[in-house]
């Protein structure tokens, strides 16, 4: 089964769109979601909305779990907690409904699917070897995936051996038949690795592979929808960036 993965959509339906044409285009089966359908963008009920439509697996996020009120916003940066306050004020009833249904992690798929990491599915930011490491020490699948920290990635470790981790950029394959995996399609809505395209992941469980891929998007038009929501400036400026 081939299966796009994505993650962080965080309100931006501009690149959610484009991600979704890409893995339509690419014939993939199945959509999964690795959370953050909501969070600094200006269109949160539109990405749940897709979600709703398209994912065939889909997890909660730090932030969709914020707009719930489940974690407190006290936990988060300035600019996320006051996206998160405004998309409390916005946010239609179904979408809500939605939400309260997604939780954090699944392992009841042929891979580990989890927000953040398999030691921590909110919060933890899975950014070093050494993290990865402590996480292929806990972790139930061989292969796992995370999202979370808006970057590119990709860590692995044959048994026994120290983990390895690199960032990865569009079109860079990787064979997953053997060693342990741990990886992050990075963000569709708001990247952190320097490209501002939106992030995703072909997963081929068939033939055990993972693509990186990049999706252009109307990145001025995602900008405008956050300037006109009157949410914080910088949320929308660093999205040509990728930062």
């Amino acid at each position: 089964m081939r299966i796009a993965i994505v993650s962080d959509v965080h309100g931006n339906r501009h690149a959610f769109d484009a991600v979704l044409d890409e893995a339509d285009d690419a014939g993939c089966d199945e959509l999964w979601c690795l959370g953050d359908l909501v969070g600094y963008g200006a269109e949160p009920d539109a990405c749940v909305q897709r979600a709703q439509a398209h994912a065939a697996v889909c997890l909660a996020g730090n932030h969709d779990l914020a707009v719930l009120g489940v974690l407190d916003l006290e936990e988060f940066s300035g600019s996320a907690r006051m996206a998160a306050e405004w998309t409390r004020r916005v946010i239609g009833e179904p979408a809500l409904e939605y939400l309260r249904t997604l939780v954090p992690s699944r392992e009841d798929e042929q891979v580990g699917l989890y927000h953040a990491s398999p030691r921590d599915p909110v919060w933890e930011y899975v950014l070093s070897p050494l993290q990865a490491e402590m996480c292929f020490d806990v972790q139930s699948h061989r292969v796992c995936l995370v999202g979370h920290t808006h970057v590119a990635l990709s860590f692995s470790r044959f048994e026994p051996g120290s983990a390895t981790g690199e960032t990865r950029g569009d079109g860079e394959a990787v064979e997953l038949g053997e060693r342990e995996w741990l990886l992050n399609p990075g963000s569709v809505g708001q990247p952190r690795d320097g490209d501002s395209r939106a992030a995703w992941l072909e997963l081929d469980t068939n033939a055990w592979t993972a693509t990186y891929r990049r999706a252009e998007y109307d990145v001025q038009a995602a900008a405008a929808a956050i300037h006109a929501a009157h949410l914080p400036a910088s949320l929308a400026e660093r999205l040509s960036f990728g930062q």
